[in-house]
């Protein structure tokens, strides 16, 4: 199947069964969170029933089995990642599905086996519930499996999970390109259109069934507002400056750049390039988080917001009351700021100024004792309990709970706005907003009336984003209570 050409917008499903609906509904990482999702859930699950099964009331007083329940589906799931069984791909070959689940059950129940005779537990009092549990997740994942495949190749088929490209170059580099792609009979990515500044016969308005659709300087644009997830290089090594340039531009962009290396005279190793189809390619940026972490990320973020929206009802309620009771207006604030690639969202927060003196777009940022903020604002500023509110945003996937802190769109330092004083400043848009952040854990939080202060901060913003790791996330998370206690720049 050659590449295709493709609208913005997406197709609609037609024919296709309701049952497959659900799967195919969906982008590449919400498809991998959503099966690695039913897996642990439909595991724990399974676990529970097992053991309520089980006639070894000896076991019931002991807190293993709800301890081995939380850990094998966890250990099962790392196993399918590591042998990328968690990838488009793998989910649409049924059969390396089977065996890769087979790997990974075997695998995890066998080191549980392991660890309770180590531990010194009776292995033959639990060896019942475990194979109970063990064949009845085989099964359900099994044919969840089925259906997940099904689903993939038919998303496939239609080109609804191809990677959404544009190519930056034209004439026989940008030729030979598509044609060596297309000859190749890949269908994992869609082209959207070329992009190049030169015309007549060196860079034609058209290649093949493909055409030119802008201009070096409208390429970030039409790459934000288009969900292009990859941007190919098709120029001749010869034409450096311009590479160089584009580089300059491309970096903050939140998609996977490769430069064609299909017609490049230098011939490195293999493993220096990626490819599609056998097509060469040489990496140049990623995109922060891959297909699986951004999925790792999303159910973290949703499943620990939720459970804190719980634990923190009471004193939620209590903010709202004491908001209430000392000014008038109404007890949330929403806000626009920039999110994930520059694109606006509305951020919830409690008010902390009087309301007729809201400033909605932050033009004017609040300092020590600033006449605007109220006795209860100044408190739950200092403190952030005002920034509670936003675990309703990561509810709704806008904000995650770790990244970058969402800035509103006409905030200043130095009377500057933060694009015009930071080089690279929307490169911190390359991931999803955070509560929380490395530059906040790091003091760089509240008023930035200097250009160092808002150079610091996207200094660590962009550490965190080339660094990222769940276990990052994790230690920010558990430092930003104490980073709480460096009131200095919170007003």
């Amino acid at each position: 199947m050659s590449i295709e050409m493709m609208a913005g917008s997406s197709r609609p499903l037609g024919r296709d069964k309701a049952l497959f609906g659900m799967l195919t509904r969906v982008s590449k990482q919400k498809l991998i969170g959503l099966v690695l999702t039913f897996d642990l859930m439909s595991m724990w699950a399974l676990g529970l029933f097992a053991l309520m099964q089980r006639g070894a009331p000896g076991m019931y007083e002991s807190p293993v089995p709800l301890i081995t329940v939380v850990f094998v589906p966890l250990l099962a799931a790392y196993i399918l990642q590591r042998i990328w069984a968690y990838t488009i791909p793998a989910l649409g070959a049924f059969a390396r599905q089977v065996r890769a689940l087979l790997i990974a059950m075997v695998g995890a129940f066998v080191l549980v086996m392991g660890l309770y005779f180590v531990a010194n537990i009776d292995i033959m009092e639990a060896r019942g519930w475990l194979l109970r549990w063990a064949l009845y997740s085989v099964v359900l994942l099994t044919l969840f499996r089925l259906l997940t495949s099904r689903a993939v190749i038919a998303a496939e088929k239609r080109g609804e999970l191809a990677r959404r490209a544009v190519i930056v170059g034209g004439g026989k580099a940008c030729e030979d390109l598509i044609a060596r792609l297309e000859k190749a009979g890949e269908r994992s990515i869609t082209i959207l259109g070329l992009f190049d500044d030169r015309g007549g016969d060196r860079s034609p308005d058209q290649v093949g069934r493909h055409r030119k659709i802008g201009t070096f300087e409208e390429l970030e644009q039409y790459a934000r507002e288009n969900a292009v997830d990859l941007l190919i290089i098709a120029l001749p090594s010869t034409a450096e400056e311009r590479i160089l340039h584009l580089l300059r531009k491309l970096w903050q962009l939140p998609v996977d750049v490769r430069i064609a290396a299909h017609a490049s005279k230098l011939k490195l190793s293999k493993r220096a390039y990626s490819y599609i189809g056998d097509v060469p390619f040489l990496a140049v940026f990623d995109r922060p988080l891959s297909d699986w972490n951004a999925a790792v990320k999303a159910i973290f973020d949703r499943v620990v917001a939720a459970i804190a929206l719980v634990a923190f009802l009471p004193l939620l309620a209590l903010v709202a009351l004491a908001i209430r009771l000392e000014s008038k207006g109404p007890i949330f604030f929403k806000q626009q700021r920039f999110g994930f690639n520059n694109n606006l969202i509305g951020v919830y927060k409690f008010r902390s100024m009087y309301h007729e003196m809201t400033d909605h777009h932050a033009r004017k940022q609040v300092t020590k004792d600033d006449p605007r903020v109220t006795k209860v604002g100044r408190f739950i500023r200092r403190t952030s309990i005002d920034e509670l509110p936003q675990l309703i945003n990561v509810l709704r996937g806008e904000l995650s709970l770790v990244g970058p802190r969402p800035h509103a769109t006409q905030t200043m330092a130095a009377n500057q706005l933060y694009q015009d004083v930071v080089s690279g400043y929307f490169a911190r848009h390359r991931m999803k907003p955070g509560i929380t952040g490395w530059a906040q854990i790091n003091g760089w939080r509240g008023e930035t009336d200097t250009v160092e202060k808002i150079e610091r901060r996207v200094e660590h913003d962009l550490h965190y984003i080339e660094n990222w790791s769940l276990a990052f996330d994790l230690y920010i998370l558990a430092m930003t209570p104490l980073s709480l206690f460096n009131l200095k720049s919170a007003y």
